[in-house]
C-alpha cells in the first residue's frame, strides 16, 4: 500500500491561498480538482452567506473549507476514516474554530442519527464512486428531514455511470462535467 501526500488550495474568500494537507493512504481520495471547485462556488457565488453546510463524505475538506472561507455559518464535516477526520479536526479548526464541527463516522449511520445542526442550507455529497452511496446519501437527507426549505445540494458523480437517484423534490439547477466525474447542483423544493 502507497501513502501518497498532497494538498489542496482555497480557491476564494477570506483564506483564499491557503493550503490544506491531506496524506492518502488507501489511494480512495480524489479530491475535487481546482476547476471543478472553481465552477460550483461561482455557481454558489451569492448563496454562501450564513449558510449551515454539511460535507458528508469530507475527505480532504476542500469543500467545506471553500464555503466556510466565502462566508458559511458553519459546516459540520463527516469523514469515515478516523486518521482522516482527525486531520481535518487539526486544520480546520485553528482556520474556523467554532464554525466547524468534524464528525469522524459513516455518513450514512451518521445521518439516522441525531443532529443537532440541522436543517442544513447546503450540502455536498461527494462520496468514493463505486460505493453507490449517493443516492442513499440524498434519500436519507430528505426522510430525515434535514434540509432547510430550498436547500442547495451537490452532488459529485463518475460520468459515464447513471446520475444518482435523488428525491422528486429536487429540481437540478446547474450540470457540468470533467474527466471521469459529474457535477450536478440541485436545489430542494418544499411546494413540488
Amino acid at each position: 500500500m502507497s501513502v501518497r501526500k498532497g494538498s489542496v488550495r482555497i480557491i476564494g474568500g477570506q483564506h483564499r491561498g491557503r493550503r490544506l494537507l491531506f496524506t492518502d493512504q488507501d489511494g480512495d481520495l480524489r479530491p475535487s480538482g481546482d476547476r471543478m471547485r472553481e465552477t460550483l462556488f461561482n455557481w454558489l457565488q451569492f448563496k454562501l452567506l450564513d449558510r449551515r453546510v454539511l460535507d458528508l463524505f469530507a475527505g480532504s475538506g476542500a469543500l467545506a473549507a471553500e464555503a466556510l472561507s466565502r462566508g458559511a455559518a458553519h459546516a459540520v464535516v463527516v469523514e469515515k476514516k478516523r486518521e482522516r477526520a482527525a486531520d481535518l479536526s487539526r486544520q480546520l479548526k485553528p482556520i474556523f474554530a467554532e464554525r466547524v464541527f468534524v464528525q469522524a463516522a459513516d455518513a450514512l449511520e451518521w445521518l439516522a442519527g441525531d443532529i443537532p445542526q440541522a436543517p442544513f442550507d447546503l450540502v455536498f455529497i461527494d462520496p468514493p464512486y463505486d460505493l453507490g452511496l449517493a443516492s442513499p446519501a440524498c434519500e436519507a437527507l430528505e426522510q430525515r428531514n434535514l434540509l432547510s426549505t430550498e436547500a442547495l445540494i451537490y452532488v459529485e458523480s463518475r460520468r459515464h455511470d447513471p446520475a444518482p437517484v435523488v428525491p422528486a423534490s429536487w429540481q437540478l439547477l446547474k450540470e457540468a462535467s470533467g474527466g471521469d466525474m459529474r457535477a450536478q447542483l440541485f436545489q430542494r423544493s418544499a411546494g413540488r
